[in-house]
């Protein structure tokens, strides 16, 4: 069969990039393995190049001095050989100078695989972490200790707050000044973080408010978890005499969106923890209809662990409930449609595909998603809800999520409540995020290639989506088990005030 020109073309693009792929694994990988310095170096010096050539947003919240500053301090610093865990930690800080959420790194695939079966010593408590507040959520002594939910603590170690946020804050990426998501990511994992910067420690001098409003202080140790070694290969298993209860199992599916409604009340609550796969065009369709149908008056959507996803998805769900047309951003460009250094970037072939064939070269020399740029989005006008919808956001609002918080920011029936979205409410840097894997250690570092801006009427501050409703978290709340921005909502639609 005879190709066509465009099809020779398109096949010898395909066969490069094939056999230019770099390798991807360690050859004997032993977890969390040193590798020398001088070739990690190498890996970080290949990493600006790669950065430099193909990020679209590298000085949009930053100097082009202060991020070679920071890749400087990075090689200055590997002065010996580094484990897969201090060079990612070395990484992670000179990415952090960027201001791109999407511009982060992940450790390599084989230690991923490998780091659920390697168990160490960890810091026992939970700790929701803000501004002017450490707080227990939880507590691996339970039972054991005075450090019950709800306890404010005021210093570990002799660290305050402001101590270590100012010693995590450079590790974590973030879109523009957005703070709120490196306290949210901070609290997700405080016991990783805190061990990952200030290292190990057997014992822990805990400072906290006791009940009555006085300062106390504990000891506290780290926490082991230990292998059950009691049970025996050849023990005989137990014979169950009464009937077994089939409990019903949550589909995993099921934990990324569901929507519950008080018909009572009129109330909804939809829950989306993702806009990536998880169906949602089908579960957006079928739950305006079952809105139409219970005439609900109010819908409260909670993004507060949506971390974004799909675009299609973004759009699909506002056209529900935006009143106007909308555009994905009025700017969407690349600086390249030829990625350099592509055998370190996967998939390549994919992001080759669509700079390729997806995007047109303007005057301002970059490569432009026209279409994108050009297109409104109309409202749905069948099962489009028209009641009040109250939107939940918080730090790990982000990407997709954020967007959609953005568009419906400002519509008349709309209240956004809780705390500044992670997400940048001017734009972000995304769409296609191939990984870049650093040869010699394998980090995977992603790597966004267009730049958004949603409008070029909202200002370029670095700020995520600021609430209507602004919800800080309390140290009460979290002792009496309350949600707090749950139960602002409620007041707010009993009440029937305005915020």
């Amino acid at each position: 069969m005879k190709l066509s020109g465009i099809k020779i073309f398109i096949a010898s693009i395909v066969v490069t990039l094939l056999i230019s792929c770099a390798s991807t694994r360690t050859v004997n990988y032993q977890f969390n393995q040193k590798y020398p310095a001088e070739k990690l170096k190498a890996d970080v010096v290949l990493l600006k190049k790669i950065l430099e050539a193909n990020h679209p947003s590298l000085y949009w919240y930053t100097t082009k001095d202060s991020f070679n500053t920071r890749f400087n301090t990075v090689l200055n610093s590997i002065t010996d050989s580094l484990t897969e865990v201090q060079f990612r930690n070395r990484i992670a800080y000179a990415l952090s100078i960027i201001h791109c959420g999407h511009t982060s790194v992940r450790f390599s695939k084989q230690y991923t695989k490998l780091a659920s079966t390697h168990i160490y010593p960890a810091f026992p408590l939970s700790i929701k972490i803000w501004p002017d507040s450490m707080v227990v959520i939880g507590n691996l002594f339970a039972g054991k200790s005075v450090l019950k939910a709800g306890t404010v603590i005021t210093s570990i170690n002799g660290k305050n707050i402001e101590t270590i946020t100012t010693a995590m804050f450079p590790y974590i990426n973030t879109d523009g000044y957005a703070t709120n998501y490196k306290y949210q990511v901070i609290s997700g994992n405080f016991g990783g973080w805190y061990k990952n910067v200030f290292g190990l420690e057997k014992n822990y001098v805990v400072e906290y408010i006791d009940s009555i409003g006085n300062k106390q202080q504990t000891t506290i140790t780290d926490f082991t978890l230990k292998k059950d070694t009691t049970a025996k290969k050849d023990s005989v298993k137990a014979v169950v005499t009464t009937p077994l209860v089939k409990i019903p199992k949550i589909r995993p599916i099921q934990l990324k969106r569901s929507l519950n409604i008080d018909t009572k009340a009129s109330i909804a609550y939809m829950r989306l923890t993702t806009f990536g796969r998880a169906r949602l065009k089908k579960f957006f369709r079928q739950s305006f209809r079952t809105l139409h149908k219970s005439k609900t008056k109010n819908l409260i959507i909670d993004l507060r662990e949506n971390g974004g996803g799909n675009v299609d998805n973004f759009v699909k769900l506002t056209q529900y409930l935006k009143d106007t047309s909308f555009k994905t951003g009025d700017t969407v460009e690349a600086i390249t449609r030829k990625l350099a250094y592509n055998k370190y970037i996967h998939p390549g072939i994919e992001q080759w595909f669509n700079l390729n064939f997806f995007t047109a070269k303007k005057a301002d020399g970059n490569y432009h998603q026209q279409r994108t740029e050009e297109h409104y989005y109309q409202p749905k006008k069948r099962l489009h809800f028209k009641g009040k919808l109250y939107i939940i956001t918080g730090g790990y609002t982000y990407s997709a999520a954020s967007m959609f918080a953005g568009a419906m920011k400002g519509q008349k029936n709309v209240t956004i409540v809780g705390e500044e979205t992670g997400g940048g409410y001017y734009g972000n840097t995304a769409m296609q995020i191939p990984d870049i894997i650093l040869p010699t250690s394998h980090l995977r570092v992603r790597l966004p290639l267009f730049r958004v801006i949603i409008s070029d009427k909202r200002i370029k501050d670095g700020r995520g989506v600021l609430p209507d409703v602004y919800v800080p978290p309390s140290s009460q709340a979290i002792k009496a088990g309350i949600d707090i921005k749950m139960a602002t909502i409620k007041k707010l639609i009993t009440g029937n005030t305005k915020p």
